[in-house]
């Protein structure tokens, strides 16, 4: 799944193309992507609105109109697509925006969970999904204090809580395994274990990860690209996610794969106490 990384990447490479294009109209071939409001009143309120900037709220691409904001979750597989009015809607092209310069703008999906929400400008960050977001990793309320108290009477493992969107927006499986390793805590300590001074390696490390992904388009993994022909070179960087079976880069211990709450974890036994 796109993490914070990816989908700032995803944003940048969108505002070249988007901004100041005006939507003349929009179809719709896969219901469920659309989480709010209904289609027709989706189709109808989206009609005539310009696209005046594009940014990001957690794994959220933001795309804001005259009227509104248009809330994008990539989910596992989105991406999109740009292609010309008429020409023929692939396989897995859910929605398509009609634009003025004769564009078609298509989100494209091979799993179908992707979802997308039209709120009101005006209460873009008051009502969900914005509004249950936890802080950034530029915020300035981000200390080891702010997330010590999230975390101190949390039994479940760290490695779960760092993917709670809640507390910490934008982490996702991959920069939960690296912010950990780097920060010599095991994924599989109980949240309320870690110290405060863990809780401080981990702030710093979490700005680093993020910060040094985004400078590098984010990670590409599989089947993510930010759009046709853009893709990340943070999966070079990576120092133990996916790297089962190779040596750690700090201790040269074997570096092992196990599951957390359901999702492959990568970590070193020595240097992960």
């Amino acid at each position: 799944m796109p993490e914070k990384p990816e989908v700032i990447t995803v944003a940048n490479s969108l505002k070249k193309k988007l901004l100041g294009k005006r939507i003349i109209g929009c179809n719709i071939y896969w219901n469920n992507i659309i989480a709010f409001p209904l289609i027709n009143q989706f189709k109808k309120e989206i009609a005539n609105q310009r696209i005046n900037d594009i940014h990001t709220r957690g794994k959220f691409i933001v795309l804001s109109l005259d009227d509104y904001s248009l809330l994008i979750h990539l989910r596992m597989e989105g991406k999109f697509m740009f292609r010309s009015i008429g020409e023929e809607i692939g396989k897995h092209e859910h929605v398509e925006l009609l634009l003025d310069s004769n564009i078609s703008f298509r989100f494209h999906d091979v799993r179908k969970f992707g979802k997308m929400y039209l709120i009101p400008i005006e209460d873009t960050y008051n009502v969900k999904p914005l509004s249950d977001l936890g802080i950034e990793y530029y915020d300035s309320s981000l200390t080891s204090n702010y997330l010590y108290d999230k975390i101190c009477n949390k039994k479940i493992s760290i490695k779960t809580v760092l993917l709670d969107q809640s507390i910490l927006t934008g982490i996702g499986n991959i920069y939960d395994d690296e912010i950990l390793f780097m920060s010599g805590v095991s994924p599989f300590r109980k949240a309320c274990d870690v110290s405060l001074k863990e809780c401080q390696k981990i702030v710093d490390n979490f700005k680093i990860v993020m910060e040094k992904a985004i400078s590098l388009g984010g990670t590409t993994i599989k089947s993510f690209t930010s759009e046709e022909g853009v893709h990340g070179l943070f999966q070079n960087e990576l120092l133990v996610h996916g790297k089962e079976g190779s040596s750690c880069p700090k201790c040269g211990n074997v570096i092992l794969k196990t599951k957390i709450g359901g999702r492959g974890t990568y970590y070193c036994k020595n240097c992960q106490k």
